[in-house]
């Protein structure tokens, strides 16, 4: 076993007392399949009150901790979307955790790292290796921060969509150091308007940032995740608008599909109007579908 993972866990911890939130560096030492780079991250607020990282190299966990914890022990890892070009960490990230703090649920934003032929010796695995890496801390940490290993979600929005799906049907193709007992599976996840294939119905911008401009035949069918689905893939909620421009809704109805093919327990929510990008809030509809995910994850016993 390498030395990264012999070692106890040591942490660089950044506490924010008002919102109980720590800052997790994801590696101890060097973070794996890196060049060695300058930190050129850069973070902007647009005027649309969004919250923008860009040049991601260094990867982080931001834990949210509810003041009061749900005796359920749920915890749930979320992905920010971008077009693995930028991280909407605000309303896809931090936003998302405070409502889930509210509801007792542990929660932990992932800023992970944005692939960079520069920084990176293969890009095609970097955020991959970061979403492994998020669920095996958590679970190795899991009694420390009272959660349950058997209750540990992922969620993503757009592209991080594509991360959290390729998290839940690439588990047992490790692209991290593996520690003895502690799997990298996902219990269930939450998918918000996202990148599923890299097919002809795929987000061409993920796709182009993630496996380069003219990636092989092999690389599409592998990273299309409705084509990875099997018996095991954890259990899903999808939400998608019908009128979205950017991500074709038929990525969260293929996907939907494949789960019950495999006969995997599924929900799937498609509004008639919404667009693409609306985070927790679809203008278009009185309809919360926060309130629907609360209502699922309460259905399946992890609230």
């Amino acid at each position: 076993m390498k030395k990264l993972l012999l070692l106890s866990f040591v942490f660089s911890l950044t506490h924010n007392i008002m919102n109980a939130q720590t800052i997790i560096p994801l590696y101890d030492g060097k973070i794996p399949n890196s060049k060695p780079v300058a930190d050129v991250e850069k973070s902007e607020m647009g005027k649309d009150g969004i919250l923008r990282i860009s040049k991601v190299s260094i990867p982080t966990l931001t834990m949210y901790k509810p003041a009061h914890p749900s005796d359920k022990g749920t915890a749930v890892i979320i992905c920010p979307g971008g077009g693995y070009s930028i991280l909407a960490a605000s309303h896809e990230g931090s936003d998302v955790a405070k409502l889930f703090n509210e509801w007792g649920i542990t929660a932990f934003v992932l800023k992970y790292r944005l692939p960079d032929d520069v920084a990176m010796i293969n890009k095609e695995i970097g955020p991959l290796q970061d979403a492994q890496r998020a669920i095996q801390i958590v679970r190795m940490h899991a009694k420390e921060w009272n959660i349950d290993t058997s209750r540990i979600g992922i969620m993503g929005f757009s592209a991080g969509g594509h991360l959290a799906a390729t998290a839940s049907t690439h588990f047992d193709k490790p692209v991290i150091d593996e520690v003895t007992g502690i799997s990298l599976r996902p219990d269930f996840s939450v998918l918000i308007y996202p990148v599923i294939s890299f097919t002809e119905i795929g987000h061409m911008g993920s796709r182009d940032n993630l496996l380069g401009k003219n990636p092989p035949p092999e690389k599409i069918t592998e990273y299309s995740n409705e084509l990875q689905v099997t018996s095991k893939t954890p259990p899903a909620f999808l939400v998608h608008a019908s009128d979205d421009g950017g991500v074709n809704p038929a990525n969260s109805t293929r996907y939907y599909e494949a789960l019950l093919k495999n006969k995997v327990p599924a929900e799937l929510h498609i509004y008639e109007r919404g667009g693409h990008g609306f985070g927790m809030n679809n203008k278009t509809t009185s309809d919360r579908w926060m309130d629907r995910l609360k209502n699922w994850l309460v259905s399946n016993a992890n609230l």
